[in-house]
């Protein structure tokens, strides 16, 4: 399909599920075409036919393994033909578990995909946004950012990172007419449960957000040029009470509700 020049492109990453997916939805609705990227090509071939359908967006898509130098290269090299209005460093995972007793490389790899890649991505855009005087990226953190949590330590810390950075990259590149959004969702149902190994039944089922509800907060947040976005009130404010809260209570408390699913004493 030959791509309309007057409507804006947004590439996403770890666009084949989750909240991912809910931002390729909820941008081709909104007259956006489309770059969507993740490892399974099946799942992003589907998306990029039923958007086509049902909002007329044109959808490149990129199989792409974020974890390996070479396909962040790739996707970079997309990025640089400057014609990204917004993009969505969505993807990422989490373990969970005594951090000794997990495999290290795959610690590694949560590591280089949340956030080597993302910061990777994150310049290479700001090149031509700043050219232009505008753009947007959205940074996917989570509420986990805002304290340390054992037996999640390294996701809680990749996400950290991702909170802070983005956060003074917003106040570098907002006099260039360029936002930097950081989202911070608590628990939102999607694979990252069963991918991290964790039970839904650890939080409370009126803690739970959708995937449209921290979509919309997100682009809503970004429209607005703000720096954080905590979709939810529950969020809002257990995010507030952990910065309040001495850290050691906190991360006890964190540690004892985590303890808990993973078996230990």
């Amino acid at each position: 399909m030959a791509t309309n020049n007057n409507r804006p492109r947004a590439l996403i990453t770890g666009a084949s599920a989750g909240i991912g997916e809910g931002f390729a939805e909820h941008l081709a609705r909104r007259g956006h075409d489309l770059v969507i990227v993740a490892r399974r090509r099946d799942r992003l071939d589907g998306i990029a036919d039923e958007l086509l359908q049902a909002h007329g967006a044109s959808c490149e898509v990129i199989e792409a393994d974020l974890t390996n130098d070479e396909d962040v290269s790739r996707v970079q090299d997309r990025v640089r033909r400057g014609d990204i209005e917004l993009l969505v460093n969505n993807a990422g995972f989490g373990t969970f578990g005594e951090f000794a007793k997990l495999p290290l490389e795959r610690e590694l790899q949560e590591l280089d995909l949340n956030v080597r890649a993302l910061v990777r991505l994150t310049h290479t855009a700001l090149q031509s946004m700043i050219e232009r005087r505008r753009g947007g990226i959205i940074n996917v953190a989570s509420a986990a950012a805002f304290q340390p949590i054992p037996y999640n330590a390294t996701y809680a810390a990749t996400k950290a990172y991702v909170l802070h950075f983005s956060e003074g990259v917003h106040e570098e590149v907002a006099s260039h007419g360029v936002t930097v959004t950081c989202l911070c969702p608590g628990p939102v149902k999607t694979e990252f449960q069963q991918v991290a190994g964790i039970s839904e039944s650890f939080m409370p089922s009126f803690a739970w957000e959708s995937v449209d509800s921290v979509v919309e907060a997100a682009l809503g947040g970004l429209r607005a040029g703000r720096a954080i976005v905590t979709p939810g009130l529950v969020n809002a404010m257990s995010s507030a009470s952990s910065r309040m809260a001495p850290r050691f209570l906190v991360r006890r408390i964190a540690g004892a509700m985590f303890r808990n699913q993973a078996g230990g004493s």
